[in-house]
């Protein structure tokens, strides 16, 4: 299995480091680290207070800067069409490039939709940006999106592990040419305890973690777990050599459940897809 996925003629790698909740110092440690030995994808966001950390890690590890995939976010303060511009030069700015995405980092009714879609392709047209795309939108939002995006929305990272399933979403990003890019992908380490995931992990010689990656990678969707271990950063970049099987992928599915979210910060004018199982 390649270790990238192409959208919209873009080339992802399918694992990235994120770097949620890193402090700025461990930002531009693991950044620098993970770039120096690998990771070709790093995921961050304006609201993460880490941009500045980020961009030196970068500068740190001292990699060819068309070598590796960098995503950002929009906060949600910034949607309408003048400060969305002014955010998405700012984080330009602090990473000392412009990312190679720039998603919504959620949905919200005001302003219109269409001003903030509209704001976000003009990022695109003035190079702060060379993609689009967004987070945490359920579908019917995604679809209202892309209708009003005159630029391929690319992904759409969102929550997704063993325990939530995301099928409608990840119907939708095929429906949309488009991807699912994972957050929390071992659901915030409780996969590590799994009886399921680890007899699993046995089975193939492998941790917990380094299964439940697969298992994501493996659908074609990029993980990007945060870690501020250079150990574990590279315990996870560790799953191209082996593949789980058909009956593997269908166990680990079947541990949705309906209570399975971790992270729930939508907009009460929305609603989640409503998926049990996979």
């Amino acid at each position: 299995m390649t270790d990238t996925l192409t959208v919209d003629g873009h080339t992802i790698p399918l694992l990235g480091l994120g770097t949620w909740q890193l402090e700025p110092d461990d930002a531009r440690r693991m950044v620098g680290h993970a770039l120096a030995n690998g990771y070709r994808h790093i995921d961050t966001a304006w609201i993460y207070r880490n941009e500045k950390g980020v961009g030196e890690g970068i500068r740190d590890a001292r990699v060819a800067r068309d070598s590796f995939w960098l995503t950002t976010k929009i906060w949600v303060d910034h949607f309408s069409h003048d400060a969305l511009l002014k955010q998405a030069e700012e984080s330009a700015e602090s990473l000392g490039t412009a990312p190679d995405l720039l998603l919504l980092h959620w949905p919200k009714p005001n302003p219109p939709l269409a001003e903030t879609i509209g704001a976000l392709n003009e990022a695109k047209a003035r190079g702060l940006t060379a993609a689009i795309g967004l987070s945490n939108f359920p579908s019917a939002e995604w679809k209202k999106a892309q209708a009003l995006s005159e630029a391929r929305l690319i992904t759409n990272q969102v929550e997704y592990h063993p325990y939530l399933s995301q099928k409608t979403l990840i119907d939708t990003a095929r429906d949309l040419d488009a991807s699912i890019t994972a957050w929390s992908p071992l659901a915030q380490g409780k996969v590590v305890g799994d009886a399921t995931i680890r007899e699993i992990a046995e089975a193939h010689g492998k941790t917990a973690g380094q299964v439940t990656l697969r298992w994501i990678v493996q659908q074609g969707i990029v993980a990007i777990p945060k870690t501020a271990s250079e150990k574990r950063a590279a315990e996870n970049l560790d799953i191209f050599d082996f593949e789980l099987t058909a009956d593997d992928m269908a166990r680990i599915h079947a541990l949705a459940r309906p209570d399975g979210r971790l992270g729930d910060w939508l907009d009460a004018a929305f609603e989640w897809d409503q998926d049990t199982s996979r």
